[in-house]
């Protein structure tokens, strides 16, 4: 009898584990869209928008005034939000301004607008309009293409620039059709193509350039692990984002599933003809990346992850293509471009340092903002 009982309560409490394990997985807050629910508003942030003299929206969550204005421009696919790690500290000695820009989040959808000199100079009207005081000017990814943009085109209003594991050349035609990130681009270039399936997340378990990592050494791990079971999930619940409960946040599985929301399919906010912009060079009309970088004077603080010692020991898979947003050379460029330039690495990200190294990227940034008030800010020339 005593024996029967200690039983019991080792299935109960391996049962009570695992469904705390499932329940986690399930509501964790993948894309922070519950940030301003459980934390935002506490620590006095709002969520506003600005309309511009041509009907444009640009959204944006603003915290309470506790230092100078620091304007954050998040990478694609992604929202304001995606700062959620980082804006409780930062918030403490900054006065954050978080913009969606267009195509994402809740900002304006329109593809005419799709083009970096046009957001560029959209978002310098949001920093004399709505910030109206000169500020410090933080981007990530794409979003680190225009912080650079602004920082050379409206100089006088940029205190200081973090470029965040920028794709700076990695971008440019006859370079960029070589990345993993471009084979992004040509995937939803395709599905934007063809007739057959309406559901991104449903052609990317069939054709996301990922399956070819993930089944790098000739296995069917995507297959078996990923595909198959995200596909019956999206048979149970039709039109839903698969959320697979034995899946921890860690792994990233679930996450690679809400990187395909979007408004096309209706299950999200990311337009995927921003995408698109990318896969046929328009977004860089008219915007030279060396003459940019050439013409910023703020100081600039040059972030980039660490190579995978797994999978790209140089930023490169054994095939030669580009699986970082750049790789040192890049960076190395960047820097030589900027005359005021500090370089800083040692984050071990696949690319989104102030969510996956939350404590690293704000001391980096609190500490560039102390060099830079205090004329302490020392170039790496």
């Amino acid at each position: 009898m005593k024996a029967l009982k200690i039983i019991l309560v080792i299935i109960t409490s391996l049962v009570l584990l695992v469904a705390i394990f499932a329940y986690r997985n399930l509501n964790y807050d993948y894309t922070n869209e519950n940030f301003m629910k459980k934390t935002g508003e506490k620590l006095g942030f709002t969520e506003k928008q600005a309309v511009l003299d041509d009907g444009s929206v640009l959204n944006y969550g603003e915290g309470p005034s506790n230092g100078p204005p620091l304007l954050l421009l998040h990478g694609q696919q992604a929202t304001w939000q995606d700062y959620a790690k980082v804006l409780p500290e930062l918030s403490k000695e900054f006065h954050i301004f978080a913009v969606d820009y267009y195509g994402h989040g809740k900002s304006g959808k329109d593809i005419a607008k799709y083009k970096a000199n046009i957001i560029g100079r959209d978002l310098m009207w949001f920093m004399e309009h709505v910030i109206k005081k000169p500020s410090y000017v933080s981007g990530h990814s794409s979003g680190a293409l225009l912080a650079a943009w602004l920082a050379a085109n409206n100089s006088e209003n940029v205190i200081g620039v973090v470029l965040e594991d920028g794709p700076f050349f990695s971008t440019e035609p006859g370079r960029a059709e070589n990345t993993f990130a471009y084979k992004g681009f040509v995937n939803i270039h395709n599905f934007l193509n063809q007739n057959e399936i309406d559901n991104f997340t449903h052609y990317s378990l069939l054709y996301d350039p990922m399956i070819e990592i993930i089944n790098k050494d000739g296995g069917d791990t995507w297959e078996k692990v990923i595909k198959g079971p995200a596909l019956k999930y999206m048979e149970k619940h039709p039109g839903e984002i698969p959320r697979l409960w034995f899946y921890p946040p860690e792994l990233g599985v679930n996450a690679i599933f809400e990187l395909t929301r979007n408004v096309q399919d209706g299950t999200g906010s990311y337009d995927l003809y921003f995408g698109e912009s990318f896969y046929d060079f328009s977004w860089f009309e008219g915007f030279n990346q060396e003459e940019t970088l050439k013409n910023i004077k703020a100081p600039s603080l040059v972030m980039q992850v660490n190579p995978s010692k797994e999978t790209a020991p140089d930023y490169y898979d054994e095939n030669g293509m580009l699986l970082s947003a750049m790789d040192r050379e890049d960076a190395k460029r960047v820097c030589n471009l900027i005359k005021n330039s500090k370089y800083i690495t040692g984050f071990d990200s696949m690319h989104d340092i102030h969510s996956d190294c939350p404590e690293q990227f704000t001391d980096a940034v609190l500490n560039f903002k102390e060099e830079v008030e205090t004329g302490t800010f020392v170039s790496d020339k």
